[in-house]
This record gives C-alpha cells, structure tokens and sequence, in this order.
C-alpha cells in the first residue's frame, strides 16, 4: 500500500458529558470543519483514508442521556447513541416494531451493529444506509437539538441530497420517535446484497394496509437508487382499492421501477436493479399483508 495514507490527519478532539456541551462547542466552531461521533462505523474509515480530515471531532459517547431505549404510550423512543446490536436484542422493538428488528439484521455485521448507532446512521446521510428507508415507512420524526432549543422534523423531510441532511451546523440529532403501528397494517424491510456486510443493491420498505383483504393505504420506499431515500408514491397508491394479491404487488414493483431513475454502477446494471425493484417490491409487500392479515405489526 505504498503512498496511500492509512491513518487519521492531527485533530483536536473534545469529548463532552451533555448535549449543551457540545452544542456549545459546535456553535463556537461553526464555520469550521467540525465533525460529531456517534459509533464511527462510517467516520472512522473515511479519516483513516483522509476522505474526511476534520479539525475537530466531538465523541458524543459520553453523553448518557443519547442512550435510551423506551415504549411509552405506543411511541417508540430511540436515543441517538442506541446501538444497532442493542436493538437487534430488544424483546419489545420485535413485537411491537418487527421491520425495525429486520432491518437491523441485515446492516453490516455483528461487529459492527455492536458500534455503530441508529441515530448515526440516520444522521450520516448515506442513501445506501437501510434505516432511512425503514423510518419513513415508520412515519418517524428526529429529533434536533442547537442554540435555538429543540426541533422535531419529520424522517420525510429530513434527507435534503448525497450526505446531506436537514441538521443545521450546530445541531445534533438526539432522538428518534416512532409511533405505534395501526391494527391492520403492516410493514416489511427487504434487501438483496451481495455479501455480508455490503450495502444494498436494491432495499426496500413496504408498509400495507388492508380492510376485509382490500389495501386501504399503501407505502414503498427505496434504499440505494438514488441521492435520498426514494418514496414511490405512484406505485404504493396504485394498491389502494385492489384485492392485495401476489400478482398487484408485482405490478406495483414493475411501476415502480419505471420510476426510479435506475442506473448502472458496480453492483449492477440499471437493467438488473429493475428486475431486482419488482422482485424485492413483491417480497417486501408478501411479507407486509400476512403481518397487516395478523392484526398489524404489533
């Protein structure tokens, strides 16, 4: 590896114990290249390369308050320091939330869902990152705090363009808010890789709701086909008022699809992801009508 750097340019680095702190610190540095660590999972690599030479790094680790993990009222809580392992083991986050628990599953490997953190993921930006796609379906909202105080902006809106989102320079993401799933509908996450650990070819989030077997609502929401999480209006609308059969969700795939504006790139060609759009759509709505037929995720 002769020439190629391998470790991190000189930074100054400020650990605080709450989130004033750091916001404080944030603010007085805006302007600068400041850069915020939750797990690390993505920052760490990208600096150890020198893609990311920031002045300074503000770890976030010590703040105890960024590492709950609570249902209350139906609403799922989740602290920005959760850690991706810690909601895999959550008994209640797969009975009540079982897309959450499925998505989880199948981002990275167990080394690195023991690191890396939910709120991180989201505030990272990656459009290859699978939660994004999961939160919209969700409904969630984050929740940003800075200088003016607190902000809850809904997952839709948050995801601006390539690594860019809705968090202002001195904010910081410290809260996910989830609400509690209607009876009758249901939500499914389906993802097809290449190898453990990869990023998605094709994700997809379907979210289902059926009335006496007739879809009343429906959602698809794509990871990994283009700058931002892609949300297929169109095609989930076209269930509404049809029978859900294996054969509508199979047409909903092929509109979506011809949507998306697929293209070629190192995992495959714009041809294969639209096979794997209407395949994976078809899956993901599958498995999204037996759990909206069960009464709904739960």
């Amino acid at each position: 590896m002769c020439g190629v750097a391998v470790y991190p340019a000189a930074f100054d680095y400020l650990d605080p114990t709450s989130v004033p702190e750091a916001i404080d610190f944030l603010q007085s540095h805006e302007g600068e290249d400041v850069k915020v660590l939750a797990g690390g999972q993505s920052l760490i690599p990208l600096m150890r390369l020198r893609f990311a030479r920031p002045s300074y790094l503000v770890d976030l680790n010590r703040i105890r308050a960024l590492r709950s993990l609570n249902l209350e009222g139906g609403w799922l809580q989740i602290g920005a320091l959760v850690r991706e392992s810690e909601l895999e083991r959550s008994r209640e986050v797969r009975q009540r939330f079982e897309i959450l628990y499925e998505t989880t599953r199948v981002i990275a490997d167990p080394s690195v869902r023991n690191l890396a953190t939910v709120g991180g993921n989201l505030a990272h930006g990656d459009p290859a990152n699978d939660h994004p796609a999961t939160m919209m379906a969700l409904d969630a909202s984050v929740v940003a705090d800075g200088p003016q105080g607190e902000r809850v902006i809904p997952v839709r809106q948050f995801f601006l363009g390539l690594f860019e989102t809705a968090l202002e320079p001195a904010e910081i993401l410290t809260e996910i808010r989830i609400p509690s799933v209607p009876p009758d509908t249901g939500l499914a996450y389906r993802k097809l890789k290449r190898q453990v650990g990869d990023f998605a070819i094709v994700g997809v989030a379907a979210r289902l709701s059926l009335t006496s077997g007739i879809v009343s609502d429906a959602h698809l929401v794509y990871t990994n086909v283009g700058a931002t999480p892609q949300r297929i209006e169109s095609a989930a609308q076209g269930l509404v008022g049809h029978q859900a059969t294996e054969e509508a969700f199979w047409s909903a795939g092929t509109a979506a699809a011809n949507a998306l504006e697929l293209r070629d790139d190192i995992r495959g060609s714009s041809l294969y992801r639209h096979r794997v759009v209407r395949a994976l759509t078809t899956r993901a709505l599958c498995a999204a009508r037996e759990r909206a037929s069960d009464g709904g995720d739960r």
